[in-house]
């Protein structure tokens, strides 16, 4: 289904961060379906079981894209699904998001687990902290953490911390590597949670893929460029889908 984009949302923050991107890309092509999947809400921190989840839900054949921990995952059950993955769209999503000693241009260990800490004591504190994070470098960054704060739904404290385990684990090079389906990354300049660092780092791993950068973006370039998000997503699927 060559009509039909399923993205996946980013950790703790819900859907609604993705609302405006669809609704703009529907308004560029009223052929396209867009469809944006919550992340699984499971007592597992295996990343495996997440997978397992999003494969089975999930219809086959569509172009997979998300934002930061959803990009990771849609990467990964790209390279699950291989030829029934017309393609695979990421939105500030490192391959590492924990630094690692081959893979510097991440969140440093001992901040993830400072952040993972404070989840499991605070976790509504935490949330509205990482909305913070996510808006960093943004023109106006507390009208937008407090977007996205007000619109994330109120998952228990443990599925939080679950997917936080997720996200550290996940290193996602070797499934980046193993899928040969079209592949566009597109990253913030301003990004304070993913280094712009990351898509000149991306695209030496992957020479073959496509790589953008938003410059005056942050994280949260969801909210901040739609229509520009948007516009490159389109050129995308209608050059990939003419192959």
């Amino acid at each position: 289904m060559r009509d039909q984009l399923v993205l996946l949302p980013g950790w703790g923050l819900g859907i609604s961060p993705l609302e405006p991107l669809a609704a703009a890309l529907q308004g560029l092509d009223e052929h396209l379906r867009v469809e944006i999947e919550p992340l699984p809400e499971l007592a597992s921190s295996d990343p495996s079981d997440w997978l397992d989840e999003l494969d089975a839900t999930l219809p086959d054949n569509v172009w997979l894209g998300g934002w930061s921990l959803g990009g990771m995952l849609a990467s990964e059950l790209a390279a699950r699904r291989g030829d029934r993955c017309c393609g695979l769209l990421t939105l500030a999503s490192n391959p590492c998001f924990v630094a690692r000693a081959d893979w510097p241009h991440a969140m440093a260990s001992e901040t993830f687990e400072a952040f993972l800490q404070g989840c499991r004591s605070e976790p509504h504190a935490t949330l509205k902290r990482f909305a913070l994070l996510c808006a960093q470098g943004a023109q106006d960054a507390r009208g937008l953490a407090r977007l996205l704060n007000s619109a994330a739904p109120h998952a228990p404290a443990a599925s939080l911390e679950y997917g936080l385990a997720v996200l550290a684990q996940l290193d996602t090079r070797r499934a980046l590597q193993a899928f040969s389906g079209p592949q566009l990354h597109l990253f913030a300049g301003a990004d304070g949670l993913v280094p712009a660092e990351v898509a000149g780092e991306l695209l030496a791993l992957l020479p073959d893929v496509e790589v953008g950068l938003i410059e005056q973006a942050s994280h949260a370039l969801l909210l901040e460029a739609p229509h520009e998000l948007a516009a490159a997503i389109q050129a995308f699927l209608h050059e990939s889908g003419d192959d």
